[in-house]
């Protein structure tokens, strides 16, 4: 039988894992092309030969998911396999139906396929949604163990956006490794916060090599997922967190939904802001889809650096990006701070200029404050010069890392930080017991 002609449909993190644990090497398959979507300037590329395997000495293009049903058609596919996340089951079935419209096959593959055995306790943390709050509870499980004297690494989920054959295994232990690496805002965003309280971070393309120098230093792995992705490995213990702001989405979205079914422990996070009809209906749905998972309520209080009041003041307010664009998010942690003080918000989108301007055409629903973009350096001046160019007393930083050491700003610019408080009981550390002995 000739060999599945296969297109992996990506966006530059669980499209390679795919193929590295499902495809590479299984000569019943050819995977003749990934596609890109999500991420700016992932396309044009190729996976490259060192990390496909025999049998690609060219290695993979890498095309534009736009051009899916020309790829199809030229490549003679009998195979599309989905391999991104956060996106609505909605989105999913249209992209099957595109596919099967050009005479190819769709499937998504499972867990059970793809996750790889770790050889060592994983405690996983997931999401329904991009900012929920993956990152403030991973910190929070990682104090947990570190005042119990367990030995962990984190391990991240991919963005490998630069040179996939250097960046097949990374391992960050200080800030200054970040710069070494030339990591991007989003990555920065990622890894910065764990590094500052002295945990280590692997990250990377190929998380097998990855796993195998992540146990020769630790007795647990931390991994901690990016949007709404399944684990790379497989969970010991899985933590999900959903967001009582978007009420429904663990219903609606891929593969939150699948996350929640599979998870031991849900986190329903920001009950502090979120309205208390959301928080019920997040618990029913919860309930509904896996009447054994353990349920913890939680909040993320915003604090603003240095006691600074904002009441009075005109602000604006720098947010994550993904969690602004595919996450949906119309406002984040900045925004909630500069309402709870009484500061008047000021709209960015007339005084967008270059890349910033087009992530807000391609993503309208963004309310009035500012993704911070930053996939590459072009992107980053653009972010920039549209916070100089906007019209406000004080610049809200709401990102995970400090912009302040990226760009400059004529306005003062103030942080906003965000920690995981558990509410009532159960807890983390009920739920963690049987790994902290």
């Amino acid at each position: 039988m000739p060999p599945i002609r296969t297109v992996i449909l990506g966006a530059a993190g669980r499209d390679f894992h795919n193929f590295n644990v499902a495809f590479r090497g299984d000569r019943s398959f050819e995977v003749v092309a990934f596609t890109a979507t999500q991420i700016p300037n992932i396309d044009g590329r190729r996976y490259p030969p060192e990390l496909a395997g025999p049998g690609y000495p060219a290695g993979i293009p890498i095309v534009l998911e736009a051009e899916l049903e020309r790829v199809l058609e030229e490549m003679r596919a009998d195979l599309a396999v989905f391999s991104y996340s956060d996106v609505s089951h909605e989105h999913v079935m249209h992209v099957a139906s595109r596919v099967n419209a050009a005479g190819a096959d769709f499937t998504l593959l499972s867990p059970r396929r793809t996750m790889l055995e770790a050889g060592v306790p994983v405690i996983a943390i997931g999401a329904v949604r991009t900012g929920a709050g993956k990152s403030q509870t991973s910190r929070a499980i990682t104090r947990i163990l570190r005042e119990a004297g367990r030995r962990f690494v984190v391990i991240r989920h991919p963005m490998p956006y630069g040179d996939l054959v250097a960046q097949r295994v990374q391992r960050f232990a200080e800030l200054a490794d970040l710069a070494h690496e030339a990591c991007t805002i989003e990555e920065m965003e990622e890894y910065e916060a764990h590094l500052a309280v002295g945990n280590v971070v692997y990250a990377g393309v190929d998380y097998g090599a990855i796993l195998e120098r992540a146990r020769a230093e630790a007795d647990i792995l931390v991994w901690e997922g990016g949007n709404n992705d399944l684990p790379f490995y497989r969970p010991s213990h899985l933590v999900v967190v959903a967001d009582p702001h978007r009420p429904g989405h663990e219903l609606r979205y891929h593969p939150g939904e699948t996350n929640v079914r599979l998870a031991d422990t849900v986190v329903i996070n920001k009950v502090d802001t979120a309205a208390p009809e959301a928080v019920e209906e997040v618990r029913r749905n919860v309930q509904a889809l896996n009447p054994d998972a353990t349920i913890i309520e939680a909040a993320s209080p915003v604090t603003v650096d240095g006691g600074m009041s904002l009441r009075g003041k005109r602000v604006l307010v720098v947010e994550d990006g993904p969690t602004l664009t595919h996450g949906e998010m119309a406002y984040g942690a900045g925004v909630v701070a500069a309402r709870l003080q009484g500061a008047e918000i000021s709209d960015p989108r007339p005084y967008a200029v270059g890349s910033i301007a087009e992530t807000f055409r391609r993503y309208p629903a963004t309310g009035a404050v500012l993704p911070a973009m930053g996939y590459d350096e072009a992107q980053i001046r653009d972010l920039e010069s549209t916070i100089n160019a906007t019209p406000s007393d004080v610049v809200v930083v709401a990102t995970p890392i400090d912009l302040r050491r990226l760009v400059t700003s004529r306005q003062p610019m103030v942080r906003v930080r965000y920690e995981l408080e558990e509410i009532g009981s159960p807890t983390l550390r009920d739920v963690l017991a049987p790994f902290l002995d």
